[in-house]
């Protein structure tokens, strides 16, 4: 199974879209094989969440996102965990116990003001 969690390095970023890389987890028999940092190659309506999808990641895990990229992800048969913060590794360790529950934090304007954090 893949993980990928929405970062500023190891740190949950608050909004899916606009950051700075995404901490992709690969998870056998509940242990992390691997961990590998990917780059945000850009915010564009509609194109992370198939971009990721694509990757074969089954889970994202987010401060919060909008919308349509959880359309996205729904329709791709990824599930989406929101609301999470502090450390990305954690997260997955969290999620894999069963300890992790989505707050369905979703950014409702393009802009995320006042939605999701300061960018």
């Amino acid at each position: 199974m893949k993980i990928a969690v929405s970062c500023n390095g190891t740190q949950i970023w608050a909004h899916f879209g606009h950051c700075e890389n995404f901490m992709v987890y690969d998870v056998a028999d509940g242990v992390i094989v691997t961990e590998t940092a990917v780059p945000n190659p850009g915010h564009k309506p509609g194109f992370l969440p198939n971009f990721l999808a694509d990757m074969g990641v089954e889970v994202m895990i987010s401060g919060g996102m909008g919308g349509g990229a959880i359309d996205i992800f729904n329709e791709r048969g990824v599930e989406v965990i929101l609301g999470a913060e502090g450390d990305a590794k954690a997260a997955v360790e969290q999620y894999m116990a069963g300890n992790l529950v989505s707050t369905g934090s979703v950014c409702h304007h393009h802009e995320h003001a006042d939605s999701c954090g300061e960018h």
